[in-house]
């Protein structure tokens, strides 16, 4: 029996659990999840204190450590020194995206597409290569040892993204997700903790939880991850590495500043910290700014995957390693993949020596323009951010409803954003705010109509 009555004791979770099945600590965590599910703990509750609930309970702190554990894994929990354990704002949101089919009732404005303006050009450079006489070495196994000119290739990408690197730490993924997660398995541990942002990339969010490691959200300032923050999470929050997108993050559209990339930089090296640097968005800019890797490239694992500014369907990415990582992220990727397509490596390579790709770029950002331009006009009255070459943007709700509860309206009226609470990390308090895809409507035409259907709904609701 409990040392002490709970009858009367306001407790914010008073679990019920049956002790007979065993382990009792796994029932717990099963307990908490269903209780999170069905809304009875509600995002950002903070739990009692493990030794309160193991008395409420009449059992041992071990056993409610393990099952916060779980939990913590599974990213219902969030625990921070010296606050608590608090129930995860994003316990229950949807951080799987792209759905298998796409609803052809929705206009789809969540997915993070750039226009189809590549399309053809890809065709016709595919199309020459397959009328070559020797056009099945790209149906065979590829060779790391036999891509050194595709690796000359992204070497000059990744330039023309900000970053100055050589052939001999160029490693291919099959895309940037790919690359995330072939990093996370070669360099994290089951429990390991990163640091990320307090809103951050989905399928960084899922990846990490398959492989049972917990992201760890740091505060931000007007120019992303705030440094102090960083170095205060280095000392107090047993954090081993870093993943961030430095530029046009990924939902909120803010740039890092230079200051603030040598900062970080700075920091990783102090504490021997690694860092995922998300490439993705680099080339939406006109003008990049040095990457972040240019001021650590000893300590950043920098991702430059090419489905945001080329197209969507060519899975492939360089990942530029330092040596000291270079050998298991090898290793990791090998056995997810054994190698990537030879037929896109082959493709984007060509693409990119032939300077095709300065033109597809220009291409993109100049359409990218004219939608943003559209999407200003509508939205002109609401504080929407982003840049006009940006591919999606980040608007900020009137009045008291959440990103949540918006999601759900406007896919009601027919139009597909995402909330938020699909982007925000552990006990981080989500924006209200929905990500709003600039380029996935098929048309300038699709565009206006979703954007009449969200102006409406603003309306509405301020």
């Amino acid at each position: 029996m409990p040392i002490n009555s709970f009858e009367n004791y306001p407790m914010s979770w008073k679990p019920s659990i049956d002790k007979t099945r065993k382990p009792i600590y796994q029932g717990l965590a099963s307990q908490l999840q269903q209780d999170t599910l069905n809304e009875i703990l509600l995002p950002g509750t903070k739990l009692p204190p493990q030794r309160e609930l193991a008395d409420y309970l009449d059992l041992n702190v071990s056993t409610i450590s393990k099952a916060f554990k779980v939990c913590e894994l599974k990213g219902l929990l969030s625990a921070t020194v010296g606050s608590g354990t608090f129930v995860s704002y994003d316990a229950v949101s949807n951080a799987y995206l792209l759905e298998d089919t796409k609803p052809n009732h929705l206009i789809e404005m969540g997915a993070t597409l750039p226009d189809d303006a590549s399309y053809e050009p890809l065709l016709l450079q595919l199309k020459s290569m397959l009328q070559e006489t020797d056009y099945e070495k790209w149906f065979g196994y590829g060779r790391a040892g036999e891509s050194l000119w595709q690796k000359d290739a992204a070497v000059k990408l990744i330039r023309r993204g900000g970053f100055e690197t050589t052939v001999d730490h160029i490693l291919f993924a099959k895309g940037g997700q790919n690359a995330i997660a072939a990093t996370l398995a070669s360099l994290c541990q089951p429990g390991d903790r990163i640091g990320v942002d307090q809103h951050t990339y989905p399928g960084l969010k899922t990846v990490a939880a398959m492989l049972n490691v917990q992201i760890v959200p740091i505060k931000s300032g007007n120019n992303g991850m705030s440094p102090p923050a960083f170095e205060y999470a280095c000392k107090n929050d047993n954090i081993k590495g870093l993943y961030l997108i430095p530029d046009y993050h990924n939902p909120t559209t803010r740039s890092m500043s230079i200051e603030n990339r040598k900062a970080i930089a700075a920091i990783s090296k102090k504490y021997n910290q690694f860092i995922i640097e998300d490439a993705s968005y680099h080339l939406l800019n006109e003008k990049p700014l040095p990457a972040l890797a240019s001021f650590a490239p000893e300590q950043v694992i920098y991702i430059a995957s090419l489905s945001k500014s080329i197209a969507p369907g060519l899975r492939l990415a360089y990942v530029t390693v330092p040596n000291q990582y270079k050998e298991s992220l090898s290793r990791a990727l090998y056995n997810l993949n054994i190698s990537v397509s030879p037929l896109l490596a082959e493709l984007t390579a060509r693409i990119i020596v032939s300077n095709q790709f300065e033109i597809l770029i220009k291409s993109h950002q100049e359409q990218t323009v004219k939608r943003n331009q559209v999407v200003n006009r509508y939205l002109a009255d609401y504080t929407c951010l982003g840049v006009e070459t940006g591919i999606f943007r980040w608007l900020l709700l009137p009045g008291k409803i959440k990103g949540a509860e918006f999601e759900k309206l406007a896919a009601n009226q027919g139009v597909q954003v995402y909330a938020a609470e699909r982007f925000v990390v552990g006990n981080s308090c989500p924006e209200r705010a929905v990500r709003v895809s600039v380029c996935a409507p098929e048309t300038i035409e699709e565009l206006e109509r979703g954007l009449v259907i969200l102006e409406r709904l603003l309306k509405a609701i301020t």
